[in-house]
Order: structure tokens, then C-alpha cells, then sequence
């Protein structure tokens, strides 16, 4: 008999939620085998390409020529890809100090209306990136009505510029990409046991002594997603140095479009492509290795 039992239990769950799971499965199965197959062509495609050549009439030609990728050992492109990472991370920090305080505010105090703020905040991000990014740089204008409130008040005077400069290139990111700090950090807030917090100030902890020691800590999965998901884009993007920036503040997206639809050098942007995609994934690999130690210290 109790072998029976024994072996009822262990039975796999064959009921309604069991069979939902399967059809879920081979739902998303074209799908993900639609996306995986062209990412790797395409990965497949850029890599081969980034050892061919050009022939006189400015045509990719297939090939073995290491010359691209030596030529990726040129200062400027190096000087170029450190630009870029460095407003990558500065864009990362500024849109984590201001995201912060927005998402705390709406998880824990948001009440009946948090949904209604959460909407206020990405329904404007629905409309068109390029779009967005002219109306920000009219904002940010000479001209515009963010420096004449600060001439207003004495923090600039008239030679003070935000466009054409590094400042107004991380500002671009900044409102580009903001939203995606701001919906994994409330998604941390809102999963969190606030009792947590009450137990912090049980004992005795002040105010700011509790956000560092207890809140912080419990979303810091959250804030790390938002990270990845800021800085990924961040560094690839081109649009923000092209309109916010001059020709000395260009980031390697710039580069690889002017490869690619200007100068015609396909390998040369092809190589550029693996450079910024080799960066990209050391970042993605230090967040999944930090990821997968986190749940191996909450599992046990």
C-alpha cells in the first residue's frame, strides 16, 4: 500500500494546468524558432563579412582578409567605442538615481492611482523615438525654454550650450531610455514584502538608514535589470549623438551607419558591429552570472 502511495504522488500533474503549459509551449515555439533563426543569420552574415572586402565599385566582397579587424586597433576607434561606453554608464547612473524615486513613489504610494501613473509615464514613449528626440532637442535648444528659465535665475549665461555637446548626448539617452529603468524597478518595489521595511524601522532604523539597508537590497535584481536594459541600447544608439551631439561627441553607432550607408565600407562596419557586439555581451554575461549567484544565495 504504500508503495502505491508512493508512486501516486510522484506522478506527473496531467491536469488543466498541465496541458495549458504544453499548448503555451508550442505557441511560442514558432515564434522564438522564427527570431533565433534570423538572429543567427544575420550574426553569421556580419561576422563572415567582417573579414571581406570592397571591390572598385564600393561592392562587399566575401573573403579571409584581417585587414578590418586590424584596423580596429586605430586610436580612434578606440577612443570612439570608450565615448561610447562612457555614456552608456553615465546614462545607466542618472537614469537609476532619477528612476528610483519615481517607481518607490508609485509601488508604495502610488494607492489607487498606480496604474494610472505607470500609464502617464510609458504611453508617451509609444510614440516614435526619432520623433521624441527632435522635440527633446528643440527643449534643449539655445534658444529653447530650458536654457532661458536657467539665464532666468542665473545658473547659465549666454554662452552656455547643451546641444552640440557630450552633456546634451547623455540627455538624449537619458529621456530615450529612462522608461526602462523605471518598469523593472517597480516591478522589484511591488514584489517586495513590505514588512521588510516595517521590520527596519521596528528596529530602529531611520528613514534613509532603512531604503539602504533594507529596500535597496531587496530590489537590487530589479535595479540591475533596468541597468542591462538602459545600457544596452545606450551604447548602440546613434540617433541622441547625431542630434544632441556634434562631430567630436559621435558614439560607434555613428560609426557603423557611416560605414554602412556612406563611406560603403561594409566589412569595416561589419567589424565594428562584432566590436560593439563583443562588448555588449561581456556586459550581458556579468548581469546573468550575477543574476544566477543572487538566486543561488536566496535558494538556500
Amino acid at each position: 500500500m504504500t508503495r502505491r502511495k508512493r508512486s501516486g504522488a510522484a506522478r506527473p500533474d496531467r491536469g488543466p494546468s498541465a496541458s495549458g503549459a504544453r499548448l503555451w509551449t508550442w505557441l511560442m515555439l514558432p515564434g522564438t524558432l522564427w527570431m533565433t533563426g534570423f538572429l543567427l543569420a544575420s550574426l553569421v552574415l556580419v561576422a563572415t563579412l567582417a573579414f571581406g572586402t570592397t571591390d572598385p565599385l564600393g561592392n562587399p566582397r566575401f573573403g579571409l582578409d584581417f585587414d578590418n579587424i586590424t584596423t580596429l586597433a586605430d586610436p580612434a576607434y578606440s577612443t570612439v567605442l570608450l565615448r561610447s561606453l562612457g555614456y552608456a554608464l553615465l546614462t545607466c547612473a542618472i537614469c537609476l538615481a532619477v528612476a528610483y524615486p519615481v517607481a518607490y513613489t508609485i509601488a508604495l504610494h502610488g494607492g489607487r492611482f498606480k496604474n494610472a501613473l505607470i500609464a502617464a509615464i510609458v504611453v508617451p514613449f509609444f510614440a516614435n523615438y526619432l520623433v521624441r528626440m527632435y522635440g527633446w532637442s528643440v527643449v534643449l535648444s539655445d534658444d529653447g525654454p530650458l536654457l532661458r528659465a536657467l539665464r532666468a535665475v542665473g545658473i547659465a549665461d549666454e554662452d552656455t550650450k547643451i546641444l552640440q555637446t557630450g552633456a546634451g548626448v547623455v540627455a538624449g539617452l537619458v529621456y530615450g531610455f529612462i522608461v526602462f529603468m523605471i518598469i523593472p524597478l517597480y516591478a522589484a518595489l511591488e514584489r517586495m514584502d513590505t514588512s521588510l521595511i516595517e521590520a527596519g524601522r521596528d528596529l530602529y532604523g531611520g528613514p534613509l538608514r532603512t531604503f539602504f539597508f533594507v529596500t535597496v537590497p531587496a530590489t537590487r535584481q530589479g535595479a540591475a535589470a533596468g541597468c542591462v536594459l538602459v545600457f544596452l541600447p545606450a551604447m548602440g544608439d546613434f540617433v541622441s549623438a547625431q542630434l544632441m551631439g556634434g562631430p567630436d561627441q559621435i558614439m560607434i553607432g555613428n560609426l557603423i551607419q557611416d560605414k554602412f550607408f556612406q563611406g560603403q565600407n561594409w566589412p569595416l562596419g561589419s567589424a565594428l558591429t562584432m566590436l560593439l557586439m563583443a562588448a555588449l555581451f561581456l556586459g550581458m554575461l556579468g548581469y546573468l552570472r550575477r543574476t544566477r549567484k543572487d538566486e543561488a544565495e536566496a535558494a538556500r
